[in-house]
Parts: C-alpha cells; sequence; structure tokens
C-alpha cells in the first residue's frame, strides 16, 4: 500500500492553497486571497496563512506583542469591525517565519464569523486536501441495535467513507424506529459534510443515551446523496451489515 502524504506529513510543512480563500466578521471581508498557504501545524489537518497584502488591514488591531511558537515570531494583532472585537486572534509573521510564510498572517478560525472556499462555506478548520470524504449508495443490508433493540433496518443505505473513520451508514427516514428516538438540541458542523441539521437520543428499556443519531438536511454539494437520512455513531450502537455483527470501532467519538 502506497504511503500517502497525509500518513507522513511532518508538522509545518507548507503547501500553496489552489483555492480562493475568503473569511468574514461582522459583515466586513477580512480576507480575500488566491495565495493562501497550508501549513501543517498538527498532522490530521492544516490551517491557513493569509499573505498580509490580501487582509483588510482596517480591520486589525495591533496589540504591541509578540509571540514565538514553531512557524516563527508572530506580531500579535486583534480584530475590530464595528461594535464586534476579536482580541488576540491574529498573528503576522515576519523574516523568521518558515520559508514561504513570511509576511503571511494567521487568524484563529473561531474569530470570523464564516470562511469560504471559492464560494462554498466550510466549518470547524480547512479541509484536508489529502483527505477524501464519498457518499455511495449500497445494497448492503444493515441492521442498527441498541441492547437488543431494532433501531432501524435497510437494503438501501449510503454508505459515506471518510479518511480516518469507520464507514457511516446513512439510512431512509422510513427505516428508522423513531418509537425509540428523542430529538436533541445539539448541532454539530464538519468541514467536508457541512452543519447537522439535528441530533437524536435513543431511549431503550427507560435509559437515554444522549446524540446517537444525526442528520443533514443540507450538506455540501458532495455529499448530497446523504440529504435527510439518518446515521448513528458505530462505535455507541450495535451493527450488523449483511449478517454479520461489527466490532464497534474505537474513535474519539467512543
Amino acid at each position: 500500500m502506497p504511503d500517502y502524504p497525509k500518513a507522513i506529513a511532518p508538522d509545518d510543512r507548507v503547501e500553496p492553497v489552489p483555492r480562493r480563500i475568503r473569511a468574514y466578521l461582522a459583515g466586513e471581508l477580512v480576507l480575500d486571497t488566491r495565495q493562501a498557504r497550508y501549513v501543517w501545524e498538527w498532522p490530521l489537518y492544516p490551517h491557513y496563512y493569509i499573505p498580509a497584502a490580501d487582509v483588510n488591514r482596517n480591520l486589525l488591531i495591533d496589540e504591541h506583542r509578540t509571540e514565538q511558537v514553531r512557524c516563527g515570531t508572530g506580531q500579535v494583532h486583534g480584530l475590530r469591525s464595528g461594535e464586534t472585537i476579536r482580541p488576540s486572534s491574529a498573528r503576522w509573521y515576519g523574516d523568521d517565519a518558515l520559508p514561504g510564510l513570511a509576511d503571511t498572517v494567521r487568524f484563529d478560525w473561531a474569530a470570523m464569523d464564516s470562511w469560504f472556499e471559492e464560494d462554498e462555506e466550510i466549518f470547524v478548520h480547512p479541509r484536508n486536501p489529502y483527505a477524501r470524504v464519498d457518499a455511495i449508495r449500497s445494497t448492503r443490508r444493515v441492521r442498527v441495535e441498541l441492547d437488543g433493540v431494532v433501531l432501524a433496518e435497510s437494503a438501501s443505505p449510503v454508505l459515506v467513507f471518510e479518511t480516518g473513520l469507520p464507514t457511516r451508514y446513512y439510512l431512509n427516514q422510513t427505516e428508522v424506529n423513531f418509537e425509540h428516538l428523542v430529538p436533541s438540541e445539539t448541532t454539530s458542523s464538519c468541514p467536508y459534510k457541512g452543519r447537522t441539521s439535528r441530533y437524536w437520543s435513543v431511549r431503550v428499556a427507560g435509559t437515554v443515551h444522549p446524540d446517537l443519531a444525526w442528520s443533514y438536511t443540507f450538506p455540501t454539494s458532495a455529499l448530497l446523496p446523504i440529504a435527510g437520512l439518518i446515521a448513528f455513531y458505530n462505535e455507541k450502537v450495535d451493527l450488523i451489515i449483511d449478517g454479520e455483527r461489527m466490532t464497534r470501532p474505537k474513535t474519539h467519538f467512543s
């Protein structure tokens, strides 16, 4: 099996971003660039570093202090857009930065109200260009159980294969036993799939197991096959696929 870049990427690897990147705060455009850099500050996904020339400097507040990190010395700035202030949310790197990062600005992701790759909003963090997420229709027979109670059963699931995670099985709502599902106020976001529309907890034998199932009403364009379907955490329920009971995987969701 070949070694993929994601698996061997060293920390602080720098690559050009081929996509236009924009970000907004309180309705104002903070940055707009076609020359961003990916920097792998940790192995699983990169962060954007933005050329200072492509930043709206009128929104930057120099805090007159620096921070030293592996990438170099960053001049710390805050952001202000109207009445909205995000202190210590940007670092402007100088000549001692890693190759390719001099005169770039790193913004804290959560400091912005929204980020866009081209014209599609992205969530949580930049997408890893070496990760894949595919939604594929299937005729595998899938049964979902918890403590012996059948929660769902389908012969027409959509399988989602996402790098680094177990296969997720998305099922038609008509194939889910809503008698055991309890609507939850929880929502979440994914850089590859978008924002969830809802979560459900599961009630079995008087016990409520929180947030075991979820759905995306309006997923990203690449994941449209899962729109309106429901998936369960493999880590927290029992899956029987084509008659074979699967071992619960161990992930950060376990």
